[in-house]
């Protein structure tokens, strides 16, 4: 029996990785023919999470995609965003198991940002402006994401509206960001603030203001 069952184990394990490759959303795939663009070695693991608004995705070379990642645009499939690109992401990017990218205006992430499992980058949030209307049925309101080149981005961090990283940033996991942060700074907490940077200067080093320094005061060496 456990000869029978051994065998078995394999042929299932073998056929799933078999079903894997052959799901996986390549730019030579009739899925991948959606999108506006998938660069060259580009990957969309199988299972996917869900995908709609491909017209509007684009993503650049040799980049990889885990299982039962979202990718959208817009609220609902088959609407029409106009004619520009709404979410790219760039080349030589790793974007974790389970996360979402859900974009309505406008999501960049530059090249080689690699994420962690179960992160979440949106655009779009809803609004409390009027106290007296549930707020799931005021309309929400868009503002734009940039993640800047080189950066990573921890398990299960949630980056909102309105957020600009710089190049080369660290988001810690758990993070709730917003905000705009110069290029490498590391960020946490909730919601996050920058607790490192980097200067030729200094190396990295904890910002002034967080040691309770006022950022147009002379700068003390012995404090860093």
């Amino acid at each position: 029996m456990s000869v029978v069952r051994r065998a078995l184990g394999a042929l299932i394990h073998r056929t799933y990785r078999g079903i894997r490759r052959a799901g996986a959303i390549s730019p030579e795939s009739p899925a991948g023919y959606r999108f506006r663009h998938l660069g060259a070695g580009v990957s969309i693991a199988f299972p996917p999470g869900a995908i709609f608004g491909e017209q509007w995705i684009e993503i650049g070379d040799h980049t990889l995609v885990g299982e039962r990642v979202s990718l959208s645009c817009g609220m609902v499939p088959d609407r029409d965003l106009g004619p520009d690109t709404i979410l790219r992401i760039g080349a030589s990017c790793s974007i974790g198991r389970g996360s979402h990218i859900v974009a309505h205006q406008s999501v960049r992430i530059g090249d080689d940002v690699f994420t962690g499992p179960y992160v979440y980058i949106t655009d779009q949030n809803h609004v409390y402006d009027d106290p007296d209307i549930p707020i799931g049925r005021q309309w929400p309101r868009n503002s734009p994401v940039s993640i800047g080149s080189g950066s990573w981005i921890g398990t299960g961090a949630i980056i909102l509206p309105g957020t600009t990283l710089g190049r080369q940033c660290v988001v810690a996991g758990g993070a709730v960001v917003r905000g705009v942060f110069p290029d490498h700074s590391v960020v946490a907490g909730v919601p996050a603030k920058r607790v490192r940077g980097y200067s030729p200067e200094l190396g990295w080093h904890t910002p002034a203001e967080l040691n309770g320094v006022s950022p147009e005061a002379p700068l003390d060496r012995t404090r860093f």
